[in-house]
C-alpha cells in the first residue's frame, strides 16, 4: 500500500491546461509566433513559464523583459472565469480519505495559480498547507527535487506521482517514485516508465482503496 499520493495539479487535479495553453496562443501570436493549440500544449505542457518564454524566444518570438509577469496576469484572469476539476478528482480524494493515505500537490506552477484553480473548487484549504511549489523551492521538474522533498515532509516509504506530462513523469522516474500518467486522449508517456489511465476511477484500483 502507498503512504502518501503527490498530485500534479494543472491538467491532474484541475482541468486547466487548454485554458492556459489557449491564453499563450493568443498571447504569442502577438509577437509573430503563431502556433495551433495542439502545438502549443506539446511544446509547453509540464514545463515552467520561464522555460516557455525561453524556448518561445529561441522560436523567434520577440518577448520583452516583462513577459512572465505579463503571461501570468493574462492566465489568472482567464483562470477565474472558471476552472472546473477534472472528472473523478473528488471521488478519488474521498477513497484516500477513507483509507487514512495523505495526499498532497507538488507543481510547477504558482501558488497565486493554484489559489485560483483550486479555490473556486473548494480544495484550497485541503492543499494549502501541503502544496510544493517550483515558484517556491527553486526548482521545477523535471528535477525530481520538488517530489523527494515532498515523501521527507511525509516520511513516505512508499509514495506515488500522478502526472500529466513528460516533465513530471521524468522527474518521478528520477525520484525512483511509481507514476500514474493520466492521460485521457493518450500520448507517450507510458514510454517514459508511467503506467497509463484515462480516467481518474482507474486510479482506485491501481493504488489498492
Amino acid at each position: 500500500m502507498h503512504d502518501l499520493v503527490i498530485f500534479d495539479c494543472d491538467g491532474v487535479l484541475v482541468d486547466s491546461e487548454v485554458i492556459s495553453n489557449q491564453v499563450l496562443v493568443e498571447n504569442l501570436a502577438g509577437y509573430d509566433l503563431h502556433l495551433t493549440l495542439p502545438e502549443c500544449m506539446s511544446l509547453f505542457v509540464g514545463g515552467t513559464m520561464v522555460g516557455v518564454r525561453d524556448k518561445a524566444r529561441s522560436m523567434g518570438a520577440d518577448l520583452p523583459d516583462d513577459w512572465v509577469d505579463q503571461i501570468y496576469a493574462e492566465t489568472y484572469d482567464r483562470l477565474r472565469k472558471g476552472v472546473p476539476l477534472v472528472p473523478g478528482v473528488s471521488e478519488l480524494l474521498v477513497a484516500l480519505d477513507q483509507n487514512g493515505i495523505p495526499f498532497c500537490v507538488a507543481s510547477n506552477g504558482s501558488p497565486d495559480k493554484m489559489k485560483i484553480t483550486l479555490g473556486q473548487n473548494g480544495l484550497w484549504d485541503r492543499f494549502k498547507d501541503v502544496m510544493f511549489s517550483a515558484h517556491v523551492l527553486g526548482t521545477g521538474k523535471p528535477d525530481p527535487r520538488m517530489f523527494k522533498l515532498a515523501a521527507q515532509h511525509f516520511e513516505a516509504n512508499a509514495p506515488v506521482v500522478i502526472e500529466d506530462s513528460e516533465n513530471g513523469v521524468t522527474a518521478a522516474t528520477r525520484a525512483g517514485m511509481r507514476c500514474l500518467a493520466y492521460a485521457p486522449h493518450g500520448g507517450r508517456l507510458a514510454d517514459l516508465g508511467a503506467e497509463v489511465i484515462t480516467h481518474m476511477s482507474q486510479a482506485h484500483q491501481l493504488l489498492g482503496l
